[in-house]
């Protein structure tokens, strides 16, 4: 038994030195400096945080047991505040990209604080335009504690201001990290308006450089993405990804791609439609009735009822 033991223990050592010897390549992957990103975790932990702030009566405080609400909010926002700081740090110092870390952290902290009204006032139209665009909705208490679409927005909505301020990575781990819960995929470059409606959500993508207009409203399976990635980082930065103007609906499945495509104000984009050129305003583009092949047991086909050919069909649950 103990020689068994020790020859694994040999073997394991053997394995380790082995392993090891292939952080020796001077790789991005090969990096063995610990605290030099952004905490994925302490990030998650920063937006349950930040959520707390932006709908108080609505995520519970674990950490505080202060009875005025007021008070409780402001150990929060120092929270928040202290927190944020040092993760903005790490993120500029490992980016290289500023030559006073600690003031830039500072300034970017007390800006993205700063907009906290401004994100809530955006944030109160989406809420708004979820109760008046989706009749299951009982309350707008049960879409900010259940709807995965606002959850999705408002983590977006804050990583925005982080983007724009030129933070790296934070926002796309705030972003990803509500992909990874919703399974809403939406960059934090989007350029979004006010009364955002994601009904459903599941599968929808939206690119960095989209810009959606006021009143949108988007439903399962939306992709609002690049025409072609082939040329890689060539692309970075580039318009890549749609215009969506003011009051347009874009049902489930339908993907719009391409930086030159525009879809015009009041339009109406039906499922599964596939577009790449620019839709005048106004316009409803959907996909005619399809044909369907019916067969009972014993082979024989069976035609059903359906509407005449020129029939539009749109699809919404």
């Amino acid at each position: 038994m103990k020689e068994s033991y020790e020859r694994f223990e040999r073997r394991v050592q053997a394995l380790a030195d082995y392993i090891l010897e292939d952080y020796g390549h001077d790789r991005v992957i090969d990096r063995l400096e610990m605290f030099t990103q952004p905490d994925r975790q302490i990030i998650e932990d920063l937006i349950g945080k930040l959520l707390r702030l932006v709908f108080p009566g609505y995520y519970r405080d674990y950490t505080y047991r202060i009875y005025n609400p007021k008070n409780n909010l402001s150990a929060l926002i120092e929270d928040v505040a202290f927190h944020l700081n040092r993760q903005i740090g790490i993120a500029l110092r490992g980016s290289g990209q500023v030559s006073d870390v600690e003031r830039a952290a500072e300034d970017i902290t007390a800006a993205f604080l700063g907009k906290l009204p401004e994100i809530r006032a955006y944030v109160e139209t989406d809420l708004q335009a979820f109760y008046d665009g989706d009749p299951a909705a009982s309350s707008k208490a049960e879409v900010i504690i259940a709807y995965p679409g606002l959850y999705a927005i408002t983590v977006n909505r804050l990583a925005h201001v982080l983007f724009q301020l030129n933070v790296p990575l934070i926002p796309r781990i705030m972003t990803e990290s509500a992909h990874s819960k919703t399974g809403i995929d939406i960059h934090p470059g989007a350029q979004i308006g006010r009364y955002f409606f994601i009904d459903h959500g599941t599968g929808i993508v939206v690119g960095e450089t989209t810009v959606i207009g006021d009143n949108v409203k988007l439903y399962q399976g939306v992709t609002l993405g690049a025409l072609s990635t082939r040329g890689g980082q060539k692309l970075h930065g580039v318009r890549r990804h749609p215009t969506i103007e003011d009051n347009v609906t874009i049902y489930a499945g339908a993907s719009i791609l391409g930086g030159e495509t525009v879809i015009g104000h009041d339009s109406v984009i039906g499922s599964n439609v596939f577009i790449t050129h620019p839709i005048a305003p106004g316009t409803r583009v959907s996909i005619k009735s399809q044909e369907l092949l019916y067969k009972n047991g014993q082979g024989f086909v069976v035609q059903p009822d359906v509407p005449g050919d020129d029939a539009e069909w749109f699809y919404v649950i």
